[in-house]
């Protein structure tokens, strides 16, 4: 299970696997996602850091001097870092690693990408207050807290959109007006599907309905006042999307839009094909179509359509995806019981291909079975697999930890490399390059 669903196997968890306290599919899904740890920014603080960070550097370079100094504020990669820290260090351990790959899936489905640097004071409350809570709920409530967060608000320039007629579009007519990212990105990729049926038109009509969901980081607003719905920013009139004429008004308008996406058959086709593909693979149209029906079936209820997912056979067929580089890290996380103190993850990411929580665009990392095996990627892999190994004990026996990892599943191949290695650190190294693991 862990192999397939969870983190990767650790020695402890392999060996009570093939004991009579063997976990079912049923314990998986029952087990929640640990909290990220205490003094992980909530959005507030967050929008506190940001602002902070922006008067510093104004103040310091109004009087000629260095940004940054004596700074009473992280940077967004402080912040970054400290989460990645967090989940390496639970991924260890962690008893839940469905669970954590369920928020792994979720973050990146709702993609909002600290490539847009200040995003991330933003990403951990998203994860902390949506993403963790979330995982066994409704979908719909999982979108409406995920596509309306400060964080997704400030990378798709939600925070500048601005109804036409509204009570601020006349002041500000020609310098600020209406953006359709948040309504494009919600139809085409957390929804409907790039296939789902949707036209142009409904693009803009959902963008005049998030229109008053905003944020407002100027310096003159009241404090308290900064995070949510603005009405003065909110286009007045009903809203025509999907051939469906919605009258409500305020924040009301755009959650019932949301709620009918979420409802909608297409979202059903596309949600559970990037489940699929995420977690199994693709070229699997049978396990795709039974797990839309459970997801029709329970009106989006993501606890059955978790559980139908690791019940059906056909989910665990022999391993058909690469492991991307974060799913390697948490893997070498668990199989050690912990990365060397000496070993810089958020540098060994970017390296990759995967600096975290950075993908280049709204889709976030791709979902192909082989989209992590180019030739250079995986010359990158053993680069960070040598650098691991040599940073172990070298009393750590490779062979020994492949037996009580993989046991009989591991191959002759394998179990052959890891046995003539010029030493153990090299056969650590190969026991990481390895098919076995590797492959998920």
């Amino acid at each position: 299970m862990e192999a397939r669903f969870g983190l990767g196997l650790s020695p402890r968890e392999a060996l009570s696997a093939h004991g009579a306290q063997r976990s079912t599919p049923q314990d998986w899904t029952q087990r929640m996602a640990d909290p990220l740890p205490p003094g992980t920014l909530n959005a507030v603080e967050g929008l506190d850091h940001f602002l902070r960070r922006r008067a510093s550097v104004i103040a310091t370079r109004a009087r000629g001097g260095r940004p940054g100094e004596g700074r009473d504020w992280l940077t967004p990669g402080e912040v970054a870092e400290q989460v990645l820290k967090a989940r390496l260090d639970a991924a260890a351990t962690t008893q839940a690693g469905f669970a954590e790959r369920l928020v792994w899936f979720w973050n990146d489905h709702f993609t909002a990408s600290a490539a847009i640097i200040f995003v991330a004071y933003f990403l951990p409350d998203r994860e902390q207050a949506v993403i963790r809570p979330g995982l066994r709920g409704s979908f719909a409530s999982l979108l409406k807290g995920a596509v309306l967060h400060p964080s997704m608000i400030f990378y798709l320039d939600q925070r500048r959109s601005l109804g036409p007629n509204s009570e601020l579009g006349a002041r500000f007519r020609g310098r600020l007006g209406l953006n359709e990212n948040l309504a494009r990105e919600i139809l085409e990729l957390h929804t409907l599907g790039a296939d789902g049926g949707y036209t142009q038109e409904d693009v803009s009509e959902f963008a005049l309905a998030l229109t008053g969901w905003s944020m407002d980081v100027s310096p003159q607003a009241p404090t308290g006042q900064r995070l949510g719905f603005f009405p003065e920013r909110q286009e007045p009139g009903p809203r025509r999307v999907l051939g469906r004429v919605y009258t409500q008004t305020g924040p009301d308008l755009a959650l019932a839009i949301l709620d009918d996406l979420a409802h909608h058959p297409a979202t059903a086709r596309n949600v559970t094909r990037r489940m699929v593909r995420h977690f199994v693979g693709h070229g699997l149209p049978g396990l795709e179509a039974r797990l839309e029906a459970t997801f029709l079936r329970t009106q989006g209820d993501l606890g059955a359509v978790t559980r139908a997912l690791v019940e059906d056979v056909e989910a665990w067929g022999p391993p058909r995806k690469v492991r991307s580089p974060m799913e390697f890290l948490f893997a070498t996380a668990r199989l050690l019981g912990g990365l060397p103190a000496a070993v810089k993850p958020t540098s060994a990411l970017t390296a990759m291909g995967q600096p975290f929580w950075s993908p280049s665009s709204p889709k976030g990392w791709p979902l192909e079975d082989e989209a992590w095996a180019a030739p250079d990627a995986i010359k990158t892999r053993l680069d960070w697999a040598k650098e691991v190994a040599a940073q172990v004990p070298p009393t750590l026996d490779p062979v020994a930890l492949l037996d009580a990892t993989y046991g009989s599943a591991a191959s002759p191949e394998t179990r052959r490399a890891v046995a003539r290695a010029a030493d153990r650190r090299q056969g650590l190294a190969l026991l990481l390059l390895s098919p076995e693991f590797q492959r998920r």
